[in-house]
C-alpha cells in the first residue's frame, strides 16, 4: 500500500474515479526506453489503483483502455496492447474476484479478437456478484462514435 490509510480523510473519498489511460508511450519516450515499457508500466499502475481504490472505499472505477482511435496506432503496438489485456485478466482476474471487484465492460468488444471477447464476458461473469469495486474497463469506445 502506497498511502497511509489513517490520513485519509473517508468523508472525502469520491463515489467515482474516471483514468483515461493516456500518455504511456510518452513516458517511456522520455526515459528512452520502447513504448511497449511504458504501456506494461501503465497496466501496473492500474493493478496498483485498483486495489487502493477498492481498499479506500471508492465505490466505481472506470478506466479508459482502448478507444476508437486507437485502432489508428501501428499494428504491432495494437497486438501488444491487446496482448497486454489478455494478461492482465490472465493473471488478475482471481485476484479481482479474491477482492470482490466487480468487472464491467463498456464499449464495442466485437472487433476484438474472439478469444478476448470470451475472457471479458468471463471475468464479468465471474465476478457480477460480487459486491465490491466496481471497475468499468472502456474498450473501443469513442464519443463521436456515441453521438
Amino acid at each position: 500500500m502506497s498511502f497511509e490509510k489513517n490520513a485519509v480523510d473517508a468523508g472525502r473519498i469520491p463515489e467515482h474515479i474516471a483514468i483515461i489511460m493516456d500518455g504511456n508511450g510518452r513516458w517511456a519516450r522520455r526515459r528512452l526506453r520502447p513504448r511497449s515499457f511504458g504501456h506494461r508500466a501503465g497496466m501496473e499502475a492500474l493493478r496498483r489503483a485498483v486495489q487502493t481504490c477498492g481498499e479506500l472505499g471508492v465505490r466505481v472505477l472506470t478506466v479508459y483502455a482502448f478507444s476508437t482511435e486507437n485502432w489508428k496506432r501501428p499494428q504491432e503496438e495494437i497486438s501488444f496492447l491487446m496482448g497486454l489485456l489478455q494478461e492482465y485478466l490472465g493473471r488478475e482476474l482471481q485476484e479481482l474476484h479474491r477482492q470482490g471487484v466487480v468487472v464491467r465492460v463498456l464499449g464495442d468488444i466485437s472487433p476484438l479478437d474472439p478469444r478476448i471477447q470470451a475472457e471479458l464476458r468471463q471475468a464479468q461473469a465471474l465476478t457480477a456478484g460480487n459486491r465490491g469495486l466496481v471497475l468499468n474497463i472502456a474498450l473501443n469506445y469513442g464519443g463521436r462514435r456515441e453521438l
